[in-house]
C-alpha cells in the first residue's frame, strides 16, 4: 500500500500504524470476488479500479485500488490503496482549501477472520468517533458460467439492405440486456470497404454514472456450414461514456460474398461470452460525520 502525491493536498507522513481490528470500515467498502479476475481486466486499461462516488465528511470521494500495484509510484508487487477527493467537491467550498483527513486502509484477512489496517498519522490529537453501521459498500464479481453463453443472429438478404445500420433483438447475458449493431456497409471512415460491427448495451440497459462493466467474450462471423471462420476477442469495460464497443473495420466487404454469405444471401454472426462482470451497490444519502461526532481539541 502506498500513498499518491497526485491525489492528496498534503502527503507529510510521520507515522504509519498497522494493526488488526474485527470491526469492519465504516465508511466505504469494496468487496471483489475473483480477484484475479480484476487483475487482468484491469491490465487491459488503466491499471486501476475506481469505486463508485461515496460521501463522507461533506465530500465525495472514491475508492483507487492498483491489483498489481501502482507503476507511476514505482511500486510492484504490492497492492496500491488510494482515496481521492472529487474535484467538484472543493468548487463547494471557498478557502482554505487544504482539508486534513486520517485515513486508515482496509484488508479483510479470510484466515483471521479479521480486518488488516494500515493508518496514517500527521498530527498528535485525539478523535472520538462512534462508528456507524456500514452503509456504503459495493461487491465486484465475475460470472463465468453461463447455461447459454452464445448468441446467434442471422441477417437475411445481407446484398439488399438499403439501413445504414441493422440492430439484432435484445438478448440477457450476465444480468444485462445487449444487442449487436451491424453496419453491412461499414461505419464511417470504414463505409464501402469494411463490414463494422459492435457489441452494445440495450437502451434500457445504459450504465449509470460511475458504473463499470467488464466484458470478455469471442465475437465472429460463420461461414456457411455453421462453423467459425473468421472471429476477434473482446475485451473491455462498459462505461457511461462507453456504452458500446466493437470494429469499424471487422471483415473487408469484398470477402462476404465469397466465404460468408449463404445460397439464400443470409449472413450469420454469432458472439459467445466469457465474463461478464457485475457489481452491487448500497448508498445511503446521510452523512456519518454529521452524527456521533465529537472532536477534542487542546486550548492553546
Amino acid at each position: 500500500m502506498g500513498s499518491n502525491s497526485s491525489t492528496a493536498a498534503s502527503t507529510e507522513v510521520s507515522t504509519i500504524v498497522k494493526h488488526w481490528r474485527e470491526h469492519p470500515p465504516s465508511s466505504y467498502s469494496l468487496k471483489i470476488h475473483n480477484f484475479s479476475e480484476l487483475e487482468k481486466s484491469t491490465a487491459l486499461s488503466d491499471h486501476k479500479y475506481q469505486s463508485r462516488l461515496f460521501t463522507y465528511g461533506g465530500y465525495n470521494l472514491r475508492l483507487i485500488i492498483y491489483p498489481k500495484g501502482n507503476g507511476e509510484d514505482n511500486v510492484r508487487g504490492f497492492i496500491s490503496m488510494y482515496v481521492e477527493i472529487d474535484s467538484k467537491s472543493l468548487m463547494l467550498f471557498t478557502s482554505p482549501t487544504e482539508i486534513f483527513a486520517e485515513l486508515r486502509f482496509f484488508v479483510y484477512n479470510k484466515k483471521e477472520n479479521k480486518y488488516f489496517t494500515i493508518q496514517s498519522q500527521c498530527e498528535f490529537g485525539v478523535d472520538v468517533i462512534v462508528a456507524p453501521s456500514l452503509t456504503n459498500w459495493e461487491v465486484l464479481s465475475f460470472t463465468k458460467k453461463y447455461f447459454d453463453p452464445k448468441f446467434s443472429w442471422t441477417i437475411k438478404d445481407f446484398s439488399e439492405l438499403k439501413e445504414d445500420v441493422q440492430k439484432s433483438n435484445s438478448f440477457p447475458m450476465g444480468g444485462k440486456e445487449w444487442v449487436l449493431a451491424l453496419y453491412p456497409k461499414g461505419a464511417l471512415e470504414a463505409h464501402g470497404k469494411w463490414l463494422s460491427i459492435f457489441l452494445c448495451l440495450a437502451d434500457s440497459d445504459k450504465p449509470e454514472a460511475d458504473e463499470k462493466i467488464f466484458v470478455q467474450a469471442r465475437l465472429g462471423v460463420l461461414n456457411p456450414l455453421g462453423s467459425y471462420h473468421f472471429e476477434y476477442p473482446l475485451e473491455t469495460w462498459y462505461t457511461e461514456q462507453s456504452p458500446g464497443w466493437g470494429w469499424a473495420q471487422f471483415l473487408p466487404l469484398a470477402e462476404l460474398p465469397k466465404v460468408y454469405l449463404d445460397k439464400e444471401d443470409a449472413l450469420k454472426v454469432e458472439i459467445e461470452f466469457k465474463v461478464v462482470s457485475e457489481t452491487k451497490y448500497s448508498f445511503t444519502e446521510a452523512d456519518p460525520l454529521e452524527k456521533d461526532w465529537v472532536q477534542l481539541t487542546p486550548e492553546n
